[in-house]
């Protein structure tokens, strides 16, 4: 029988978790938070040299199953501070510059976080009536309240610096999940279900399940290239968000048809290894669980890529989580897609047999 997926404690941790800033590269805070959360349900927790954190049940077994999500969050660095105390900055990840403008933000420091926004021209100074420039990275720029770099340097802001928002989880309309970082610490805590309810329900598995929370996806899938590489797993299923195209302004004749509320997605791409990923979809159907379909080109431009295509080629999958406005501090899902997402991993885990063959050919 499945326990509840989104009880109060569940959902008080997928809050704190999601104001938790883990920037890329910097992730220690938000991956602290999540291995005292999945600590209860595995046998074992290890971490790599950067951060990368994983949960382990059945440590002992020879057969490696991975469910991977990445922790880390987009932000931005600290690229330049003027004499006047404004501080330009790079990004750190793929950072919206169409957001910024007006944005209150937090500037990490060794002296702790700091308040800033991002400044902008009042509309009365601009040539707004014509064709006016959008802001770019290299106009942005944060103010502090300094007046001088002396000032922002005692301060303890220097270049390096990572600046994140500081916007707060929240449910709206009592079905969307709403806050910043959905991107993917919605899909750590989506795994961290996973392990809770093999835990409650003293399922056993014929292999090692490694709940695994990468980071630095946000920069190229580093996170899980690394790991892959130290856990070596024979099976991966990686569950990562995707867009909705069901909002204004999105061309579904080049990104598909995806809807929040109408179930998890099932990528087609040719890392996603085909008979895992039936799988998956045999599973789901036998479960009654709905789901969505989506094609991918070249790539999934997910950790996907990164298990797939490592140790001479490991059988991978990838689930999605329909997401709105991906990016933005108001990223937002649907919770019955939530708790599918969880659903479908769990009953994919049941389904896999150790002497499974999971050869195309």
């Amino acid at each position: 029988m499945i326990k509840t997926i989104l009880d109060e404690k569940s959902l008080n941790f997928l809050e704190r978790y999601i104001n938790t800033p883990s920037p890329t590269g910097a992730e220690s805070k938000g991956q602290k938070l999540w291995m005292d959360y999945v600590s209860p349900f595995v046998d074992e927790i290890r971490t790599d040299n950067y951060g990368t954190a994983y949960g382990i049940i059945n440590p002992e077994a020879k057969y490696k199953v991975v469910i991977e999500a990445h922790a880390d969050e987009i932000s931005w660095f600290v690229n330049y501070i003027t004499e006047d105390g404004l501080l330009y900055v790079i990004r750190n990840g793929g950072s919206d510059h169409m957001i910024a403008p007006s944005k209150k933000v937090h500037i990490h420091t060794k002296k702790g976080i700091l308040d800033g926004v991002f400044g902008w021209p009042a509309i009365h100074t601009r040539n707004y009536t014509g064709n006016e420039e959008p802001p770019k990275v290299e106009t942005l720029w944060v103010d502090c309240g300094a007046t001088s770099k002396k000032e922002v340097e005692e301060l303890g802001i220097h270049v390096g610096c990572i600046i994140t928002y500081p916007d707060e989880f929240f449910i709206l309309n009592s079905n969307y999940f709403v806050g910043r970082a959905l991107d993917n610490r919605v899909g750590g805590f989506m795994i961290a279900q996973v392990a809770k309810l093999i835990k409650e329900n003293n399922d056993k598995l014929d292999f090692g399940l490694y709940i695994t929370n990468a980071v630095q996806e946000e920069v190229g899938l580093r996170g899980a290239e690394m790991i892959t590489q130290t856990i070596k797993p024979n099976v991966a299923i990686v569950t990562d968000v995707t867009h909705d195209t069901t909002t204004p302004m999105i061309n579904k004749m080049k990104h598909g048809e995806i809807k929040c509320g109408n179930g998890p997605v099932i990528s087609y791409a040719p890392a996603v290894q085909n008979n895992l990923r039936e799988l998956i979809i045999e599973s789901a159907e036998k479960n009654n669980i709905p789901f969505q379909r989506h094609a991918s080109s070249r790539v999934t431009g997910t950790d996907t890529d990164a298990f797939a295509y490592s140790n001479g080629g490991i059988p991978s999958a990838l689930i999605s989580l329909p997401l709105r406005y991906m990016h933005t501090t108001v990223e937002m899902v649907h919770k019955k897609d939530v708790e599918n997402t969880i659903l479908m991993m769990y009953h994919s885990l049941k389904s896999i047999k150790i002497n499974q063959n999971f050869k195309y050919l």
